[in-house]
């Protein structure tokens, strides 16, 4: 029995749905689920060429990418959010963008602007398109600029378009936007507005390396290194990875589940924990369930199961909810985390019994 077998196997019951009860069964279907399981494991055998440790956070960009998210990233200097987008975006040899947030960065310099062309004689005006028409976006430091400019991604971000003198330009595809922000640094930062954040399917947060893989970093990055990539997938592949999971089938009992959750984070709702109403300002909202969902197929998938299990929304919970619940003044009074906020949540909300 394969890994991925026992996986499937051992998760069956956690599922709500009975094992007959698939709709990734083609061959050609099948093949395809294959394929994004291999291409995740080339991936990160790439990734793991170039960084050292991160093994959740590399899952989690991979699992966003697939079920075609958009991911917030953020971590103390030093930890190599930069050098891990950048080298994904090699790995799929697609088109990549590096915006450098500052507090001078105008929308036009993100989205694009119109120009004056001169030609035979006549003068008019020609769109040129920003970087933000590319396949992989990183938005470097965007709590650097104010929100003025952060507001002119959310278009592309949530309508893959851009609109600019009223004419509506598509974006490329796959379109996919990684930021970065650094959290100790305070000043002369503009804090995301909640629409801005409500657009990132996650919000994974780096670590500090442990003592051996400091040990490792520092020893590759102060010798010459030459690190040549392979390109297991393309971004047509990513594509059809994204096509693929959606065809996944959820039990009602696993979505009541991740809609129930969601519902508990909001301090105005009914079936708010104490803890909740005491702590929490504002709650998720709707796309912190769609996203639980469908980034829940997708891991399902990588994991080799047809169906999406409870499990899958409590992996996922942390990070598709720390940057939606926003806590008010008596949690930051009593230094309580976000994080611990979802994690007793997690512990009081109980699962659906129905449908099992």
């Amino acid at each position: 029995m394969t890994e991925h077998e026992q996986n499937k196997d051992s998760t069956a019951e956690d599922t709500g749905l009975m094992e007959n009860e698939v709709t990734v069964e083609s061959p050609d279907d099948l093949a395809l689920v294959k394929k994004m399981q291999d291409g995740h494991d080339q991936i990160v055998a790439e990734i793991r060429k170039v960084i050292v440790g991160q093994e959740a956070v590399v899952d989690e960009l991979l699992i966003a990418l697939f079920a075609g998210g958009h991911c917030l990233v953020t971590g103390v200097p030093g930890l190599a959010k930069t050098l891990l987008i950048k080298t994904v975006a090699d790995i799929l040899q697609v088109d990549f963008s590096r915006i450098q947030f500052t507090p001078d960065l105008m929308p036009a310099d993100v989205v694009g602007s119109e120009i004056v062309e001169e030609k035979g004689g006549n003068r008019s005006l020609n769109f040129v398109k920003g970087p933000i028409f590319t396949n992989i976006l990183l938005a470097d430091e965007i709590n650097r600029t104010p929100p003025k400019t952060q507001s002119s991604l959310l278009e592309a971000m949530e309508e893959r378009q851009v609109t600019a003198a009223g004419v509506t330009y598509p974006m490329a595809k796959p379109f996919f936007v990684l930021a970065t922000q650094n959290p100790i640094e305070l000043e002369g930062t503009y804090p995301l507005p909640e629409a801005q954040l409500d657009r990132f399917m996650f919000k994974i947060e780096l670590k500090y390396l442990s003592e051996a893989d400091e040990i490792a970093v520092v020893a590759n990055t102060t010798q010459t290194n030459d690190t040549a990539l392979a390109h297991p997938l393309s971004g047509d592949d990513i594509l059809e990875f994204q096509r693929i999971a959606r065809q996944v089938p959820a039990a009602e009992a696993v979505i009541q589940y991740a809609v129930r959750l969601v519902h508990a984070s909001r301090p105005q709702s009914e079936v708010a924990p104490q803890f909740i109403k005491d702590w929490v300002s504002w709650g998720a909202g709707i796309r912190a369930s769609q996203n639980l969902i469908l980034a829940g197929k997708v891991r399902a998938l990588l994991q080799g199961r047809y169906n999406v299990s409870f499990g899958d929304i409590r992996a996922l919970a942390p990070s598709v909810l720390r940057h939606r619940v926003l806590l008010n003044f008596h949690a930051e009074a009593e230094r309580i985390t976000t994080d611990a906020v979802i994690a007793r949540l997690l512990d009081e909300v109980p699962e659906p019994t129905s449908g099992l």
